[in-house]
């Protein structure tokens, strides 16, 4: 599909705009949380796989303000769905992180991107609690705020520190526990934050020297993934590397990348 025409730094202004706003929701809500305010909870795929109320409001936000901005756009999200038009659709997660929402950890986001045939050109990741804001358009740098941002690069596999995230079906948790107990004694160690868009932006900073996870949609890697990609890592997304498994997600600085691919497949990412 064509993308000629697409203006890559209009789209990532506005995916900042709305996730802004959106985010500004959100931390409303977190700070009455923590007030003693009740947020309506439900579940979906299993009993720890959570909805708030505070995600359904985030993601009308969303759409109200893109069908305001970008008339006829499609737009695909984590609660309302959708599905990928012609031209730019907009890929949404209203709250990246809901269990660390509900418990009241400050480590979650609202992701948006743009993106033409499937392949994202622009998006931004905004934390309501610190007020972060991380972005890239295609082709124009990934930054932080206003930092350009520039992925880390460790000398070896045993100085790199891995993120990752696990399933809510308890039987692939305990696949993914013996997948990461393999890893863990030939990496410097591993962090499990808990969001999958901040996780990517982590490596974009430097934070993380690489992720890798399985079963992300769309909405989890759209913003984050491309934030990483321009800020230097090599990425792959859902369905490109099978031998780390047909739904993994990963990214890592060059320095490690091919290595740390080897020592996932070693360690069972494709059985995982």
């Amino acid at each position: 599909m064509s993308d000629v025409g697409v203006d890559e730094s209009l789209l990532k202004s506005v995916a900042t705009q709305v996730a802004t706003d959106a985010a500004e929701l959100v931390r409303e809500a977190w700070e009455g949380m923590a007030r003693g305010r009740s947020v309506a909870v439900d579940t979906k795929s299993a009993d720890t796989d959570v909805v708030t109320a505070v995600d359904h409001e985030s993601e009308r936000l969303v759409r109200d303000r893109l069908a305001a901005l970008r008339p006829g756009e499609p737009v695909l999200g984590e609660e309302g769905g959708g599905t990928a038009g012609d031209g730019v659709t907009w890929v949404v997660d209203p709250i990246d992180g809901t269990v660390n929402f509900l418990y009241g950890l400050p480590w979650f986001a609202v992701s948006v991107a743009a993106q033409v045939g499937g392949e994202s050109v622009a998006g931004a990741v905004v934390e309501p609690v610190s007020g972060r804001v991380w972005s890239a358009a295609r082709g124009q740098g990934a930054f932080l705020d206003d930092r350009r941002l520039t992925v880390s690069a460790p000398s070896r596999l045993e100085l790199t520190l891995v993120g990752t995230g696990f399933a809510y079906s308890a039987e692939r948790r305990t696949r993914q526990s013996r997948f990461a107990a393999q890893l863990l004694g030939r990496v410097r160690d591993i962090r499990r934050n808990g969001a999958a868009s901040l996780d990517l932006c982590a490596v974009a900073a430097g934070w993380l020297d690489a992720y890798a996870e399985h079963g992300l949609h769309r909405w989890d890697w759209a913003a984050g993934a491309l934030i990483a990609a321009e800020a230097g890592a090599q990425v792959l997304l859902p369905g490109s590397a099978p031998d780390l498994g047909t739904d993994a997600t990963y990214a890592a600085a060059p320095s490690i990348a091919d290595p740390l691919r080897k020592v996932l497949a070693d360690c069972g990412a494709a059985e995982v």
